[in-house]
């Protein structure tokens, strides 16, 4: 079960064990209804009402007793739904299907199952948070036994031993209307914060001494902190100067009287300012008849002293310090340039080609419209009076965190090979009518063929194989090597041993044998025909992602589940891909192109299928075991990145990464020498930012070849260009329009087609991923590969390597 919601439904009756033995009884117990019936419940939890359902216990004894009996008797005689289950397997099996409120387990004999380990078993189940578990001990032999062991293993309290009906039927009643009564307020705690997240009022609780112990999203929106940092160290609510003395002692006297107080009240952002705001302030009396907690609801007003969204300003105003641009604006101007983010040097001939990330999308070439429209602010904002920069300021703000990255292609007659590429690669479907419809029909899902052995496992890899991954750590490690020792299935090998070395297996709760048939099936469905995108191509880009988690500044950005996530993407990110193009798709008016809308073809359809091969067949469903909300955050975060491989949003991505991340942890620097630790880590780990880093990671990881050793590099060269020529030949073979006319066998440049990609999509990227990774090795193969290419184009020579 992914998920374990509790049920609301009228049960009609109750269900009892006989506790007669019977073959089915060592799984999940025999049941026979009773004469009583159990109505549904009411119980009120503040201002709410719940609804208790029928009770559902568990009875775990390895065999029949006058104990297990006592109990089975005191349920029915309460009206609660009981089964029993003989070994901790039955136990288990039976507590995932049905998660019971209460369990009692036979701790008595150690010779029938180790009751503390069954015990931390279930609560190793991710829905057994708001279960009671008892043991059953026996009367002890000295009183001075301790109950340590028992709450360490998991149990909420002991029963000893005590077969009377009565004294059972009192202990359920007791445990009922205690402990489980408890655990059914708490569960329903889960809806109260569920309906403050979603709010869109700014919430802030604090204590007595006014220590904040939670604020919602919308007050991070509008206030510009994050939950976290406010939560760690003690901090106390945020005082504006603006608020008079006298209006803080109001409110202070108020709340302590156990009084609700409310009016405008100013609030201090995190980056100084003040906002003003409708706020409403509530006590919670507890314990004592103490004030122990004070609710804030805080509406924010304009200048007219009229609400507004809260999100709405959080793009103009958080992260915007309005008296510090009046003194640092040519220092902010400057910093637009992303080469104050790169931290290595270059030589003058590297240099030239190195135009910082900026500057290549401000080119003629290729224009981002927002881009434009951000210089004519800058350049504004040089002779405004101040409340017109201020203004301005706010809408750079909101520019610089929108979707308004894409940029438009121009065209560049003096360089065909640029031209057919970058627009091969960035126009994504846009159909043109060729009076000739080619069906590509997307194929049917691999099956693992009978004759194949069992993948091996990570232990027993041939000696071949394992000593050519004995590097598979270093950026440098040969994949094609790895490609012809495992006769083309290097991704079962590599992933294997990758996934080892991050406790995949571990973080998903997931058997090897899962994990080696999902590598296995996965494989299976890339195509080994396709020069390029194969299952090589997959391993390389999982290899790469590996490489790149291990960064520093990518550890301190991301969190396990991220990192899943990303060597999840790397293996499926191309699965099945036909080794055609999405315009190619579009304009054959193939199936897949027709089922997602021209639009993100393969990206949508290497996402969709990577999980239908995986959910379909449980031997080879590596999420099986997942919690249901862990596993739809996995599940987003996968899919994310599998799409942003995706070209037509290539400066989106690069954009995005430059100044939400790049430029403000250069500011940083500057400001402060190496950077502020908390200011560094609010960067890395807000959650918009760490989507950013993904997306970047798995974006460099999939197109890396430029950055691989010189020998590497020609190899995967030869085969991307090997790919395009087939498209091209097919193209003209069906009457299609032809994407990339440049990529023809018989006359195309590779080296121009290396320059041009290395120019327009390699490099600026590279140049924000090394300034955020520190990545300089590859570096310097890229600026060795250029050279090369670079070489054998001023030679004329159009092939891959120059003549022997």
């Amino acid at each position: 079960m992914m998920g374990c919601a509790s049920s609301i439904h009228i049960s009609d009756r109750v269900v009892y064990h006989s506790g007669k033995e019977s073959e089915d009884s060592q799984n999940c117990g025999h049941t026979r209804p009773s004469a009583r019936q159990s109505p549904l419940t009411e119980v009120q939890f503040g201002p709410m009402k719940l609804y208790e359902d029928q009770l559902q216990v568990l009875l775990v004894f390895a065999k029949d007793d006058a104990q297990s009996g006592g109990f089975s008797w005191a349920c029915e005689r309460a009206g609660f739904r009981c089964n029993v289950a003989r070994t901790p397997e039955a136990a288990l099996e039976s507590f995932q299907e049905k998660s019971h409120d209460l369990i009692l387990i036979d701790h008595r004999h150690a010779r029938g199952f180790d009751a503390e380990a069954l015990c931390r078993s279930i609560r190793a189940v991710s829905c057994s948070h708001n279960t009671v578990i008892v043991a059953v001990v026996k009367r002890p032999d000295r009183e001075e036994a301790t109950v340590m062991p028992l709450i360490s293993a998991g149990f909420n309290r002991r029963y000893v031993e005590n077969s009377n009906m009565m004294a059972c039927y009192n202990e359920l009643l007791q445990l009922h209307h205690g402990e489980i009564r408890a655990q059914i307020k708490l569960r329903a705690c889960n809806a109260v914060f569920t309906a403050l997240e979603q709010s869109q009022e700014a919430i802030e609780i604090s204590n007595e001494d006014q220590i904040i112990q939670y604020v919602n999203p919308a007050y991070e929106c509008i206030m510009g902190y994050q939950r976290g940092e406010l939560l760690k160290e003690n901090t106390e609510v945020p005082k504006s100067e603006k608020n008079k003395p006298d209006l803080l002692d109001n409110i202070s006297s108020c709340i302590h009287r156990g009084k609700e107080w409310q009016g405008v009240y100013y609030a201090k952002k995190k980056n100084g300012d003040s906002v003003q705001q409708n706020v409403k302030m509530t006590p919670v009396v507890g314990q004592g008849g103490k004030v122990r907690h004070c609710v804030s609801v805080n509406r924010p007003l304009n200048d007219h002293n009229k609400t507004e969204k809260p999100c709405e300003r959080v793009q103009a105003e958080s992260q915007t310090d309005i008296q510090q641009f009046s003194k640092h604006k040519d220092r902010r101007k400057g910093s637009l340039d992303v080469r104050s983010t790169t931290s290595r040097g270059s030589d003058a001939g590297s240099s030239q080609r190195r135009h910082s990330s900026m500057a290549r999308i401000h080119s003629m070439t290729i224009e981002a419209p927002i881009t434009k429209v951000i210089n004519i602010i800058n350049a504004a904002q040089e002779s405004s009076p101040m409340p017109v920069a201020e203004a301005l300021d706010r809408v750079l703000e909101i520019l610089r965190t929108t979707e308004l990255y894409s940029p438009q292609l121009g065209t560049n007659e003096e360089d065909p090979h640029t031209n057919d590429l970058v627009g091969g690669l960035m126009t994504d479907g846009l159909r043109r009518l060729s009076g000739n419809e080619y069906i590509f029909a997307s194929k049917q899902v691999h099956h693992i063929p009978s004759h194949l052995t069992t993948p091996l496992s990570l232990n027993d890899i041939p000696p071949c194989i394992a000593q050519t991954m004995e590097n598979e750590d270093s950026w440098d490690f040969d994949i094609f090597s790895l490609e012809s020792a495992t006769m083309k299935r290097p991704l079962l090998f590599l992933g294997l041993k990758i996934f080892s070395r991050f406790g995949v297996c571990e973080f998903l709760n997931c058997p090897e044998a899962t994990l080696r048939s999902w590598l296995q099936i996965l494989e299976a469905n890339y195509h080994s025909s396709n020069s390029y995108h194969n299952s090589s191509h997959a391993a390389d880009v999982l290899h790469a992602t590996a490489y790149f988690l291990c960064k520093e500044r990518v550890k301190q950005s991301l969190d396990p589940i991220d990192e899943v996530a990303a060597l999840i993407a790397a293996a499926v990110h191309d699965v099945d891909h036909p080794g055609r193009t999405n315009s190619f798709l579009c304009n054959a008016g193939s199936d897949l192109a027709i089922l997602y809308n021209d639009t993100a073809v393969l990206e949508s359809h290497h996402a969709a299928l990577a999980f239908q091969i995986t959910t379909r067949d449980d031997k080879c469903n590596i999420f099986k075991n997942m919690e249901r909300n862990e596993y739809r955050t996995l599940r987003q975060a996968v899919i994310d990145m599998v799409l942003a491989t995706e070209m037509t949003k290539h400066f989106e991505h690069v954009n995005k990464f430059v100044n939400s991340i790049n430029k403000p942890l250069a500011a940083l620097e500057e400001n402060e020498g190496s950077g502020d630790e908390d200011s560094v880590k609010n960067i890395l780990t807000a959650p918009e930012n760490r989507m950013l880093v993904k997306r970047m990671l798995i974006k460099c990881a999939d197109i890396s070849n430029p950055c691989r050793p010189l020998e590497l590099c020609v190899e995967w060269a030869g085969r991307i260009s090997e790919e395009y020529f087939a498209q091209t030949d097919e193209e003209k073979q069906q009457g299609l329009p032809v994407v990339m006319p440049v990529f023809d066998r018989h006359t195309c440049s590779i080296p121009k087609s290396q320059i041009s990609f290395i120019d327009y999509f390699i490099t600026d990227m590279f140049d924000a991923w090394d300034a955020f990774a520190d990545l300089p090795n590859l570096m310097q193969h890229l600026d060795n590969n250029f050279k090369y290419w670079k070489g054998l184009d001023e030679q004329k020579l159009r092939s891959l390597r120059p003549p022997e």
